[in-house]
């Protein structure tokens, strides 16, 4: 396999648009091109306003289109023309079926992998980016190898993504390990030696991990397990080891190349360790549950109970932050006015998916409150989107009149009865406290849901302050 000289992205979302534009900025020599079929999307990614928000990558992507970075729909015409395709396409938990509620959905996984089988004339390098469950290659490849002849090859690598929204950019620039896997025959070999080229136009060789085809894939599933027992586990001193050996088993995952992959991650730390309302975001969630619905799959009833529990306890401390909102409001919030700060997932991007937010502010509407919202980057239309249900029944003439999008902060703190910090943008460290709790109704109660304000300083201007995971008894809360 010789140099990648052009290479087509399927797929113009979170994953495929930064990490390809990365790639482009950090290759000059290599034509990078992202595809997709939603018009709009691409239209968006030509545009001074582009479809995701990350810090840096305006400036990346600005930098480079139309030099050596393109967006396009024709998704045949650069299938054809490249030399290596990542598949970057959505995988959804199911919502019917098989698995409903807990497998991928990998209808597009598939339909990407068909169409580079349908088209390509020449040899490729196929790589497998988006989140899929283990042994989604092993798929892939039978599709491929079906359509493959004496001078037509497909070589199957897997190179997960470990990005984190927020810091995507910076996590593409600067990352603590990328991860390839291949089979370990020879051109698969050549073909990841191949990737690993691209990306050692910027990143040391020690940081790109090879393993065995599923090693990687699992390597992704197992970051997850090993993450989430520092959320939920912290305190504990031992960690449960036992679930990716069973995995490795069952997959044909070599543990040591597993370990050695997750342990690189930089967020097994102190950085990771902050308590909050919840987690959000595409990959935790969807992941957790195809975790439970591959230990069932695997006959590992325990491993999936484990999973669901997590799964569980994320739903479980929503809940409990509600109820306690509601318990300090002298147990009703009826007709009381809820300013909520931070509508996405975390800060730093506009991603609302699983947001924690949305979860809070349908219980808030559950018992007749006013809510007002205000988040830096999310658009309006996204969060009322989020609020309602489309196709289930029609209630945006309910929410117009219970929710108010507002331009600031102190907008949506004027005449509250209690202010919520649901996500850690840095403005709201920032913001003048003494207005806002002037402009509150008495008492003005304060709940961070994300351990990030000066608790003792705001009781001193007057609010009734109370922190997740803090309490009055420790003194320090």
């Amino acid at each position: 396999m010789g140099r990648v000289k052009n290479i087509c992205c399927i797929g113009a979302g979170y994953v495929g648009g930064p990490t390809c534009a990365v790639i482009a900025y950090k290759c000059p020599d290599i034509k990078v091109t992202i595809c997709d079929i939603n018009p709009q999307r691409i239209a968006a990614w030509q545009s001074d306003k582009l479809p995701i928000y990350e810090p840096g990558l305006d400036d990346i992507v600005f930098s480079c289109r139309n030099k050596n970075l393109f967006f396009s729909t024709d998704v045949d015409k650069h299938i054809e023309e490249a030399d290596l395709i990542f598949v970057s396409v959505n995988t959804p938990t199911k919502k019917q079926g098989l698995g409903a509620g807990m497998a991928a959905d990998l209808a597009y996984v598939e339909a990407a992998t068909r169409r580079i089988a349908q088209v390509a004339k020449t040899s490729k390098i196929v790589v497998e980016k988006s989140t899929v469950p283990c042994r989604t290659a092993q798929s892939m490849r039978v599709i491929l190898d079906a359509n493959s002849n004496d001078s037509l090859h497909f070589d199957i690598l897997s190179n997960p993504e470990f990005l984190a929204e927020g810091t995507a950019v910076a996590d593409l620039l600067n990352p603590d390990r990328v991860l390839i896997g291949s089979l370990q025959t020879d051109s698969g070999i050549a073909a990841q030696n191949a990737l690993a080229d691209v990306y050692a136009h910027w990143i040391p060789r020690q940081n790109i991990i090879t393993t065995n085809l599923w090693s990687s894939e699992l390597s992704k599933l197992v970051k997850f397990h090993v993450l989430t027992f520092f959320f939920f586990f912290f305190f504990y001193l031992k960690f449960n080891a036992k679930f990716p050996p069973l995995f490795c088993e069952a997959t044909g995952a070599d543990i040591d190349e597993v370990a050695y992959a997750c342990g690189r991650d930089s967020r097994l730390g102190s950085k990771f360790l902050k308590a909050s309302v919840g987690f959000g975001g595409s990959c935790f969630q969807k992941d957790i549950l195809n975790l439970v619905y591959l230990s069932t799959q695997l006959n590992l009833p325990e491993v999936a109970e484990y999973w669901k529990q997590v799964y569980n306890m994320n739903e479980y401390q929503k809940k409990r932050f509600v109820r306690q909102i509601i318990s300090t409001l002298f147990n009703t919030i009826t007709n009381k006015k809820i300013a909520v700060l931070g509508f996405a997932f975390k800060k730093d991007t506009g991603d609302t998916r699983e947001s924690a937010a949305i979860t809070l502010i349908k219980d808030f509407l559950q018992e007749n409150a006013q809510v007002n919202i205000y988040d830096p980057k999310v658009e309006h239309e996204q969060i009322y989107l989020d609020l309602s249900e489309p196709g289930v029944m029609d209630n945006r003439k309910e929410l117009l009149e219970k929710v108010t999008i507002c331009s600031s902060a102190y907008e949506a703190a004027e005449n509250a009865d209690a202010l919520v910090v649901v996500t850690e943008w840095d403005e709201f460290r920032q913001l003048d406290y003494k207005r806002i709790y002037e402009g509150m109704k008495k008492p003005a109660f304060l709940f961070d849901g994300r351990l990030m304000l000066d608790a003792p300083k705001l009781r001193g201007l007057g609010f009734k302050v109370h922190v997740i995971g803090k309490t009055d008894l420790e003194g320090r809360a």
